[in-house]
């Protein structure tokens, strides 16, 4: 005669090994969450939408961008460091919540490393040091002399608290004893609509959104944060050979998780993602906005994160940016 105990631990080992197989075929079963952490508009929203049908098609669910911008990006970043490790909600990350904000608070609520599963490398794009063409000076070195000879402290525009644009700027004024003071934004688009009245005259933001306007003349570009010349910018310097290398500072875009998010989910997100970077008219569409993708496997993009947080964790403690 069967023994009823043994026999029932042996159907449960079963059911337990057939669990990972069983999520694996089921998800996902309802809508996918990718937060942006700037408003609408920023080259982070630009990708997440643009990726947006593409993932749609490969993963067979609807996918939705939520923008949840403030406090520097974090209020985004942490929304998904809370959620459920399910997959359903994912983070468009880049470089402000992962490697900048964190280190302007007296304690983060996250950790930029361990509180997240970094799923899929997308690529960079660099930052652009911009004015209004009121402003006369078209090279670093002018932008440094006409700074220097206003009466008052010259505001400069981010995309918001613990941007690259942000960081970059004060790293700009301390490594060159500037008078200047920063004026955070909800993300690009509003800040536009000052610098190009011209009530704001000088801006760091993110290269894509500014080169429309830099073709029409409605503003100048100085210099680009890169090491080299932006392929949809060739006409404008990069910091490097203006002669301010120190001034280098890239976003780089990609999709994490929260931390424990299974590991058959990760590879499914990582594949989907991978594929529509890949499409012709994606990639077309990449390079346009300055985008430079780069293929990743997750380590390498763990890995990667976990380089970018060394290296600007000690920068932006020494620019005195704080949150808090």
């Amino acid at each position: 005669m069967k023994n009823p105990r043994r026999h029932f631990l042996a159907i449960a080992a079963l059911l337990c090994l057939a669990l990972p197989q069983a999520h694996a075929q089921a998800w996902p079963q309802k809508p996918i969450r990718i937060v942006v952490t700037f408003a609408p508009g920023g080259s982070s929203d630009i990708v997440a939408r643009l990726l947006q049908p593409g993932l749609q098609e490969k993963l067979g669910q609807i996918v939705i961008v939520e923008n949840k911008p403030g406090a520097g990006s974090t209020i985004g970043a942490n929304e998904v460091a809370r959620a459920a490790p399910d997959g359903y909600t994912l983070l468009l990350s880049n470089t402000a919540p992962i490697s900048i904000s964190p280190f302007m608070m007296d304690k983060s609520p996250y950790d930029p490393v361990k509180s997240f599963t970094h799923v899929a490398y997308i690529g960079s794009v660099p930052n652009v040091f911009v004015v209004h063409p009121s402003v006369p000076a078209k090279t670093m070195p002018e932008l440094v002399k006409w700074i220097n000879a206003q009466a008052k402290p010259v505001n400069y525009g981010s995309g918001g608290v613990g941007s690259i644009g942000h960081i970059v700027g004060e790293m700009f004024k301390q490594q060159y004893k500037l008078n200047m003071e920063h004026v955070p934004y909800k993300g690009s688009s509003p800040m536009h609509n000052d610098l190009l009245g011209g009530t704001l005259q000088f801006a760091v933001d993110t290269l894509t959104q500014n080169v429309p306007y830099m073709k029409d003349g409605k503003l100048t570009g100085i210099a680009v944060t890169s090491r080299g010349r932006a392929a949809m910018s060739p006409s404008v310097p990069s910091v490097v050979e203006a002669g301010y290398p120190k001034l280098v500072a890239e976003n780089f875009l990609g999709i994490s998780a929260p931390a424990g998010i299974p590991k058959d989910v990760v590879d499914k997100v990582h594949k989907a993602v991978a594929e529509v970077v890949a499409r012709p008219d994606v990639a077309k569409r990449l390079a346009d906005l300055g985008v430079e993708p780069e293929a990743m496997s997750t380590v390498q993009f763990t890995q990667f994160v976990t380089e970018q947080v060394n290296e600007w964790a000690p920068a932006v403690k020494a620019s005195g940016a704080r949150l808090n």
